[in-house]
């Protein structure tokens, strides 16, 4: 089958060892499905494996793609929760929960295997594409917002970096869920955009607020650390579930946090019953994902180039006729 596949760990130029071609279609096994990918969405995970960053090179070649909507055995549409090992169903009890491309073949192919327990029903009203954003980037938000941050309508949040799978996730949802949504940007297009998207107010990194918020939904890391420590009111909450400009800001911002009681919280993807919960929530309100482009798998490359160089606004999606 054609795939799309990591073939060369190389941590400075990562898109050197991306490959595309024939790979083998996915082997039955007791308590897993194979699913005919209908789309299938990028992730910065993608760039991150093609670095070696959660895939050693002993587990190559491994096809890449976390996120993937299609059609099962039974000729069901189905959305796949990404997460392998979080219930045991699969794999076991005793294997450590992956995502993925971590352990397993991945979505960027005609076909992909996953746990039975793995696999949720598409909701009609959402499309292929506008389903097969939701189970990484989008899922991450909505824990950030719903689980870890526990915002309620009415109240503020700060979300770094607009333009990303995740800060656009969620400013969609924030506003979507009645709460007064601020957003930083670089670009000036991209802010203009999160206005767009219900963002009330859209600034460069660093600038001033309005007022302190309640919460700061965090993926940039270092370059924008201490702006959302300063940016929280007291007993505020930043949760953090990535790092793109780097994991060791200069100024940690420590006595802030602490006379403050601010509360940092560590984010990863989400649960099954999230992703139910957030395609039940996107099929109820009429929210749908926000979609940068649809490339055909055999033009993948293209979709790699223009993550890596930060390009997009919102989730860029493969797509098998």
């Amino acid at each position: 089958m054609f795939a799309v596949y990591a073939a060369r760990i190389d941590r400075d130029q990562p898109l050197s060892g991306l490959e595309l071609g024939e790979r083998p279609a996915p082997l039955a096994r007791p308590g897993w499905s194979t699913v005919e990918v209908r789309a299938a969405s990028l992730n910065h995970h993608d760039l991150w494996s093609l670095r070696g960053v959660g895939l050693p090179e002993d587990r190559l070649p491994m096809i890449l793609g976390c996120d993937a909507a299609g059609v099962d055995e039974d000729g069901n549409e189905v959305v796949l929760h990404s997460v392998i090992g979080q219930s045991g169903h699969g794999v076991g009890p005793d294997e450590p929960r992956s995502i993925l491309t971590e352990r397993y073949q991945g979505t960027f192919a005609e076909q992909v295997a996953v746990p039975t327990w793995n696999i949720l029903p598409k909701p009609r009203e959402l499309s292929f594409a506008e389903a097969a954003c939701l189970p990484t980037a989008w899922l991450t938000a909505y824990r950030m917002l719903f689980t870890n941050a526990g915002v309620r309508p009415g109240d503020s949040v700060l979300v770094q970096g607009a333009g990303g799978g995740v800060a656009t996730a969620a400013i969609v949802l924030g506003k979507a869920a009645g709460l007064r949504v601020f957003a930083t940007s670089r670009d000036e297009a991209r802010r203009k955009r999160a206005l767009e998207l219900g963002a009330v107010e859209a600034v460069a990194p660093g600038a001033r607020l309005p007022q302190r918020v309640d919460a700061v939904i965090e993926t940039v890391g270092a370059a924008t650390w201490s702006h959302s420590v300063k940016s929280l009111r007291p007993g505020g909450t930043i949760v953090i579930s990535g790092a793109t400009s780097g994991d060791r800001p200069p100024h940690a911002e420590l006595t802030r946090i602490f006379f403050l009681e601010l509360k940092v919280v560590g984010s990863t993807m989400g649960t099954k019953d999230e992703l139910e919960d957030l395609l039940a929530f996107c099929a109820a309100t009429g929210v749908r994902p926000v979609i940068d482009e649809l490339l055909p798998l055999d033009r993948a490359r293209e979709g790699f180039e223009r993550l890596e160089a930060g390009d997009q606004f919102g989730k860029i999606v493969l797509t098998n006729s």
